[in-house]
C-alpha cells in the first residue's frame, strides 16, 4: 500500500510541489528537546489514533484537536499522529488540525519507505518521523532517510523491534532518538519486558522511548526503571473516559535518567 503511495508522490510536479512546500513550512517545533524533562519525570508522547490492524476500532468518531487539547493540558510533552489512512483511519489532516491546536511538537506516525514522504510530512507541519527499522531492510536508505529528515529540520525516532534492529538505529550516524516497541511486528504480540531487556543498550546520550502496551503508570514506570525518558501511548489514551487525567497520572511517573 505504501509504494503505490509513494509511487503517486513521487509523479514529477508533485513531488516538485511538496519540496517547495516542505522549504516554505513554519519552522519545527524541537520533538527531541520536549522529550528532555527537566523535573525527572517520564516524558509522554500521547497518540492520535482512530483504529489499528490488531485491535480494530478503538476512536472512529475522534476529535484530533480537541484530544490534542486534552492531551497538552494533562502535561503531554508531545502528540504522535497517526496519517496511514487505509490501515489506521488517520490523515494528514488529523496532524495539521492536532497540532493547530496545540503548543506541542507532533511526530507524523506512519510507514516511511521513501525520502518523498519525508517532504510530505514537513509540508503537512510534522516536527518529526517515525523511521521503522524492521520495514526498512536497506541500511543505506535507512542512513538516507534519517540525514534528509534531520536536514528538513525533523526530528526521527528510529523505531527497533529487537537486538539487531537495535545495531542497526545506533549505526545511524547522528541519531537522537530511539524507540523500543514492545510489539511483536509480526505476530502483534505484546511483551513489556521486551523494551526492558533491550533498554540496557542504549547509550546514555541516545533519548530512549518506550512503545506500545503501556497503559497504566505501573506500565510507565516499568519501563522508566528500565531506563526509558518517555513514553508513547495511543490505545490507552484515546479509550480514556478523561484523556486528560490519564496523561497526567502518566507524566508524573519519576523517570530513572
Amino acid at each position: 500500500t505504501k509504494r503505490g503511495e509513494v509511487a503517486f508522490l513521487r509523479e514529477p510536479q508533485r513531488r516538485a510541489a511538496l519540496e517547495r512546500a516542505a522549504g516554505e513550512a513554519s519552522p519545527a517545533r524541537d520533538f527531541a528537546g520536549a522529550l528532555r524533562r527537566e523535573d525527572g519525570c517520564v516524558a509522554v508522547i500521547a497518540e492520535i489514533k482512530r483504529r489499528s490492524p490488531s485491535k480494530g476500532e478503538l476512536a472512529s468518531n475522534l476529535d484530533p484537536a480537541l484530544t490534542a487539547r486534552a492531551y497538552e493540558a494533562g502535561g503531554a510533552s508531545a502528540l504522535s499522529v497517526l496519517t496511514d489512512t487505509p490501515y489506521f483511519g488517520g490523515s494528514l489532516e488529523d496532524l495539521r488540525a492536532a497540532r493547530s491546536a496545540t503548543h506541542l511538537p507532533v511526530l507524523r506516525k506512519d510507514f516511511t519507505i521513501d525520502p518523498v514522504q519525508i517532504y510530505e510530512a514537513r509540508a503537512a507541519g510534522a516536527d518529526a518521523i517515525l523511521l521503522i527499522v524492521a520495514a526498512l531492510p536497506d541500511g543505506g536508505l535507512l542512513a538516507d532517510l534519517h540525514a534528509l529528515a534531520r536536514e528538513l529540520g525533523l526530528a526521527a525516532l528510529v523505531e527497533v523491534d529487537d537486538d539487531s534492529g537495535l545495531d542497526r538505529a545506533l549505526g545511524i550516524p547522528g541519531v537522537e532518538i530511539v524507540g523500543v516497541t514492545n510489539r511483536d511486528l509480526r505476530t502483534f504480540d505484546e511483551d513489556l519486558s521486551v523494551a526492558e531487556r533491550i533498554a540496557a543498550r542504549i547509550p546514555a546520550a541516545v533519548i530512549a522511548v518506550a512503545e506500545s502496551a503501556i497503559r497504566t503508570p505501573a506500565d510507565a514506570q516499568r519501563m522508566a526503571d528500565a531506563g526509558f525518558a518517555a513514553v508513547l501511548v495511543g490505545e490507552a489514551l484515546v479509550r480514556a473516559s478523561d484523556p486528560t487525567a490519564a496523561v497526567h497520572d502518566l507524566a508524573a511517573v519519576r523517570a530513572a535518567r
